[in-house]
């Protein structure tokens, strides 16, 4: 998750980035998107705001490395660690944040907690896509949501894309098509009034062919997979939390 943030700021070109990380491969991971890689750690004294993006295991071994003063912002997209875990840790303050995968491409759809979110922090979101703030209470579901969301869609797309060459059309057609719907559709639920269910009705002509294919959406147990692929993810963000501490 790091990784696409860093890329997707990078595209910008508005902010100056480094990189640290112990791990040489890491680095050289990211070196394109930077303008410094490092191990150092001492590094992130001179930066206005320090992302963390570390396995919740070895956030402690991290925050106890890390030296910050109050005038910095730690922005933490550490998966199922609380604020008030970090803010023992440090003289910053603390943000926390999920973005998800498509930050890299600046389509991002972020949760981030309203108490602590400074306007500096909302204009590094709003350069890589949308965000909404929530209450940090909700944070293991927005988590599940737009967290995991993306590996969620990413499998209804291939479904639709293997119904579409099982029809007959070639892999490279049947993935456009299934991800450009996707696309479009995510689209029109953004801008339009109209409710889901509304947007559902305006494409479903009465014995067409979509209203077909959703009558067997709706008396399959579909709706009830995806809520628990939702609730699965949720359980395990709150579980890490129980984890975060090194082994």
């Amino acid at each position: 998750m790091g990784g696409a943030f860093l890329k997707g700021l990078s595209e910008t070109e508005q902010y100056t980035l480094t990189a640290c990380d112990l791990d040489p491969e890491a680095r050289e991971a990211v070196a394109p998107y930077c303008a410094e890689t490092t191990a150092d750690i001492d590094v992130a004294a001179d930066a206005d705001v320090v992302v963390v993006a570390v396995k919740p295991k070895v956030i402690r071994t991290v925050l106890e490395d890390l030296e910050l003063s109050t005038d910095q912002t730690l922005l933490s997209i550490v998966a199922g660690v609380p604020t008030d875990l970090i803010e023992p840790y440090t003289d910053a303050r603390v943000v926390r944040v999920m973005p998800n995968l498509a930050a890299e491409t600046g389509n991002m759809a972020a949760a981030v907690t309203a108490d602590t979110v400074t306007d500096e922090v909302r204009a590094i979101l709003e350069a890589v896509g949308e965000y909404v703030e929530i209450d940090e209470s909700q944070m293991d579901v927005a988590t599940a949501v737009n967290g995991s969301g993306p590996a969620f869609v990413f499998y209804l797309i291939q479904a639709m894309k293997d119904a579409g060459v099982e029809g007959g059309l070639e892999e490279e057609q049947a993935t456009v098509l299934a991800a450009q719907t996707f696309k479009g559709a995510s689209e029109t639920v953004l801008r339009s009034e109209k409710s889901i269910d509304e947007l559902i009705d305006a494409v479903c002509s009465p014995n067409g062919t979509t209203i077909e294919g959703m009558d067997v959406l709706w008396d399959s147990t579909a709706d009830d997979a995806v809520a628990d692929a939702v609730r699965a993810a949720e359980r395990r963000s709150a579980e890490l939390a129980e984890e975060r501490t090194d082994e």
